[in-house]
């Protein structure tokens, strides 16, 4: 019976454990997991979700306090397309995240960093540009192009000294999207040097359709890519990602001839995960019952989280002068939209109510949107209760070895530990 350990991802001439860590945001996936993946000779993820504020926690920079003192005077102004991100600022919070990181970094694998191009940020093509740059100045060792089609991005970095050396790849949950990306990036003679391949048991955003991410199966779009990647002869790495949560499922795509697996759910209940641990316990704690796939982002990606969510029926305040991530090439933001209809319907109502979107740059900071994979609820069944009702938090380590030796849909539970007194 065959391990994850008796397969090798192979990225240029160097050889990997086939584990990839996804990459959550924000500050989800930490440096310290991405290290610890990197450390054991895996590949981990850090995420340039938010980084201004992200550096702001790690390095004591003020990025957000500056941006929100220069545009507090549009506060109780709806229209947002004022709020710009100084370009310069949000290099040197990427470079300081990044080049930290990899400075830190020991073992033979590899850290990359998840780009969303969702994140718009009222100038999508210049910030993406910023964002892409400056994690290549600060070494990073590759870049993972997820949320959006990214059809642009090889071409707004094709002349950095790095593009031909870092290790470039793409999230996809189609074949169909990728032969788009491929399609566009030929006539650059750059291939990515991987493909993660999402399927729609994912968590975070999903990349399918709202009614119909249930009639899609990842080993399915597996197959039906590796078909079409055959068909033109090229050899390009796929990564199976989502619903993955034994070695044994691993193995299940290694076998079929997959390069690794990306796996991340079962890290987010460990002690280098970002998450605040009494959120991890509500994780732990959580039913099938309670998962759900909603239309809240305003990205209009479905989203899978946790129905508890505060972030749900939540009806704060734009805090784009502060944040504003997803504000659009115009300044707009459907959040923005659906917060103006709730109060202008409740004309002189303190606090209102919001249910068809969410402000998720807010909440994703103050990690009140609990996003997560459709096997969160089985975490509770990878590690021990102990005597004050709470579960036992894991290390990245045990989960990566886990995925790493088992066999036979085994979870291998940690050495108990007593609830501190």
């Amino acid at each position: 019976m065959k391990r994850v350990d008796d397969f090798r991802l192979r990225l240029g001439n160097k050889e990997y454990v086939p584990i990839m860590i996804g990459g959550m945001g924000v500050d989800i996936s930490t440096s310290e997991l991405a290290l610890e993946a990197a450390r054991l000779g895996g590949i981990g993820h850090i995420s340039d979700a938010m980084v201004p504020d992200v550096s702001d926690r790690k390095f004591d920079t003020s990025f957000v306090k500056e941006k929100t003192k220069l545009y507090k005077f549009n506060i109780n102004n709806m229209d947002k397309s004022v709020v710009q991100f100084d370009l310069d600022r949000l290099a040197e919070a990427t470079r300081l995240h990044v080049g930290a990181t990899m400075a830190a970094k020991k073992g033979d694998g590899l850290i990359f960093v998840n780009c969303m191009e969702k994140l718009t940020m009222n100038a999508p093509k210049e910030t993406l540009r910023t964002r892409l740059s400056a994690a290549l100045d600060a070494g990073i060792d590759g870049i993972t192009m997820s949320a959006g089609l990214h059809l642009g991005s090889f071409e707004l970095v094709k002349d950095h000294p790095r593009f031909r050396d870092a290790k470039l790849g793409i999230i996809v949950s189609s074949v169909r999207a990728l032969q788009l990306f491929l399609r566009k990036v030929s006539r650059l003679n750059r291939l990515p040097d991987y493909v993660i391949v999402e399927g729609p048991l994912a968590g975070g955003h999903l990349g399918f359709g709202m009614e119909d991410w249930k009639d899609y199966d990842l080993h399915t779009i597996m197959d039906e890519i590796h078909a079409y990647l055959a068909a033109e002869k090229l050899d390009i790495p796929l990564i199976a990602a989502g619903g993955i949560f034994t070695g044994s499922d691993a193995v299940s795509f290694l076998e079929k001839g997959a390069g690794g697996v990306q796996v991340a759910t079962r890290f987010t209940v460990t002690h280098e995960c970002g998450l605040p641990d009494s959120v991890k316990q509500e994780y732990f704690r959580a039913s099938e019952e309670d998962i759900i796939v909603n239309g809240v982002s305003p990205t209009g990606y479905p989203m899978r989280m946790l129905k508890q969510t505060p972030a749900i029926g939540s009806g704060i305040r734009p805090g784009c002068e502060s944040y504003g991530y997803l504000l659009d090439a115009t300044g707009n933001c459907a959040y923005i939209n659906s917060y103006n209809r709730e109060v202008q319907a409740n004309p002189g109502q303190k606090n209102i109510q919001v249910f068809d979107k969410t402000c998720l740059c807010t909440h994703m900071r103050n990690f009140n949107c609990w996003t997560c994979g459709s096997t969160t609820y089985r975490l509770k069944d990878t590690t021990h209760k102990l005597s004050d009702d709470t579960y036992q938090i894991l290390s990245a380590e045990h989960v990566f070895k886990d995925y790493q030796f088992s066999v036979d849909n085994q979870v291998a539970l940690p050495p108990r530990q007593e609830a501190a007194a």
